[in-house]
């Protein structure tokens, strides 16, 4: 089963966990619900899509509010430390939340202490909280941006805001970031690096590539990328390999917005109902 960890920028939304439902404009979780804009309810919203194309059940969830002050994030951190051992999860993905060593201390003893290890995915706040824990080479996945790997890159910096500046972020830098995450362990076994280019490496080398089709409208819309990490999720948890899952997550995502026929305005959620007819596609 995939589980998704994250946050929505509510304070008053409160930690709820269990399985997800969603529709064009909301997910709902144990009564409650968030709209589907960008963030982590874009990842579940696109994990839950292709769930029904694969015949699985909808992702069990735990979400929490959090504006970035860190409140809600350490209830979530706690809770998962007590919260995962039990649990038998196939993949767990982990996204926006307040990057913080010790929480990230107590949800990785979480998962240390489960009675199989599942597959640990990274995206956002918490790939920042796993470099800066030590802990990056003990995740499968992550799922960085051209600014995210930059950061992963700078060994120094404890924050993206303090990435140095000569690793500013630079497309025909790439692999210079990707060499330098790894040779420094700030980066996960295998890392999905999301852009123009969609890169998909494993244990330091590029092993493929993923760039058609290209839909320009799609650079300036958020949340394209958080998509593309739910799908990746579901992808693994129905059992694919880390490269497979990848580089089908990665054209499904393109060809998606490419059958949405986007401009610059339009939003993440008109892109979604378009994942389940790109998955179909790219599996066949």
């Amino acid at each position: 089963m995939l589980a998704i960890v994250g946050t929505v920028p509510n304070p008053d939304f409160p930690l709820v966990y269990g399985e997800a439902a969603s529709d064009e404009d909301k997910i709902y979780l144990k009564g409650y619900e968030a709209d589907v804009t960008r963030g982590t309810p874009a990842l579940i919203a696109a994990a839950i899509e292709a769930a029904k194309v694969l015949d699985m059940s909808p992702p069990f969830v735990y979400l929490v509010g959090d504006t970035g002050k860190g409140a809600g994030s350490q209830k979530l951190y706690e809770l998962l430390s007590r919260d995962l051992p039990p649990k038998n999860f196939k993949v767990l993905v982990f996204h926006y939340l307040f990057p913080d060593v010790d929480g990230q201390g107590k949800a990785f003893l979480g998962v240390e202490k489960m009675a199989q290890r599942p597959v640990l995915v990274a995206d956002a706040g918490f790939m920042y909280a796993a470099k800066m824990a030590g802990l990056a080479p003990s995740y499968d996945l992550f799922t960085p941006d051209l600014g995210e790997l930059a950061f992963l890159a700078d060994e120094k910096a404890p924050h993206p805001l303090y990435t140095r500046g000569f690793l500013f972020p630079d497309e025909e830098k790439v692999e210079e970031y990707i060499k330098r995450a790894c040779a420094y362990k700030n980066a996960a076994k295998a890392l999905l690096v999301k852009g123009k280019r969609d890169l998909v490496v494993i244990n330091g080398h590029i092993e493929a590539e993923v760039e058609e089709p290209m839909v320009e409208a799609l650079e300036a819309i958020g949340g394209t990328g958080d998509t593309l990490t739910g799908l990746v999720g579901a992808l693994l948890a129905k059992g694919l390999e880390i490269k497979e899952a990848c580089i089908i997550a990665a054209k499904t995502n393109r060809l998606a917005g490419l059958l949405a026929k986007p401009s610059p305005a339009t939003q993440i959620k008109e892109i979604i109902p378009f994942l389940g007819e790109a998955l179909k596609k790219c599996l066949s």
